[in-house]
């Protein structure tokens, strides 16, 4: 049986009320991400894993966390009221997609939904949960788009073999690639994983990195413990 909570380093974690459980894909996104600014937007927050590492990581930003899932939300607003971020870090349920801000976001971080509906897992609330047709990628970026300020960032996690068309979305949207990590589980795999980063400025050259998790003797890899190491214990 899984823990019913995840200690990090300066905040803990309960997930047992929550479809999506703490996992790699969130700490990654989170502690690579860009969290630049003054308003954080974190999309499908689920346990507010995402929005309290940006909220360590930027110290003056003001981070909202939205999701559709009541119990996520619920779980997300306690695991934020325990924490030593919780006058700056909030969580409301909201759809994204419905989503009036009274401002733009300086960055927006997002760990989006990738199953189809012929390929999602077997239970219920985490096939919502990972369910790309209650959030597809042609509505998802649009959105974002209109709600990032002019500098803004977003930061995405997706797997690699989406990548070419969750670019060519952001494409038509006016959102560039600059930053791009391909993550491997291990060295002899292909990645399975792709960080991304978006702006609204076109650059000349994407800036490209690469990071495996787990090294050949199954212990984790140096540039995975330097990249997290702020955040697990």
């Amino acid at each position: 049986m899984s823990r019913s909570y995840f200690q990090f380093k300066q905040f803990c974690i309960h997930h047992d009320h929550c479809a999506m459980k703490v996992g790699t894909d969130g700490v990654l996104l989170g502690a690579w991400g860009c969290v630049e600014g003054h308003r954080i937007l974190d999309i499908g927050t689920g346990t507010g894993l995402i929005a309290l590492m940006a909220a360590q990581r930027n110290p003056v930003a003001q981070v909202l966390g939205i999701d559709i899932d009541e119990q996520a939300v619920q779980q997300a607003k306690e695991n934020l009221a325990d924490s030593p971020f919780n006058k700056r870090v909030s969580c409301v349920l909201q759809d994204v997609l419905t989503f009036q801000p009274d401002a733009t976001y300086d960055a927006i971080l997002c760990n989006p939904p990738f199953f189809t509906e012929d390929t999602m897992p077997d239970d219920a609330l985490r096939a919502l949960a990972r369910n790309n047709s209650k959030l597809p990628f042609s509505s998802l970026i649009p959105k974002v788009a209109s709600m990032l300020s002019a500098n803004g960032s977003f930061s995405v996690i997706i797997p690699s073999k989406l990548v070419q068309e969750f670019v060519g979305i952001c494409l038509i949207e006016n959102l560039y690639l600059q930053r791009r990590c391909q993550v491997r589980t291990t060295s002899k795999k292909t990645p399975r994983r792709a960080l991304l980063t978006f702006f609204k400025e076109p650059v000349t050259k994407c800036e490209e990195q690469e990071i495996c998790i787990m090294a050949a003797n199954g212990t984790k890899t140096k540039e995975f413990i330097e990249l997290t190491k702020d955040y697990y214990l």
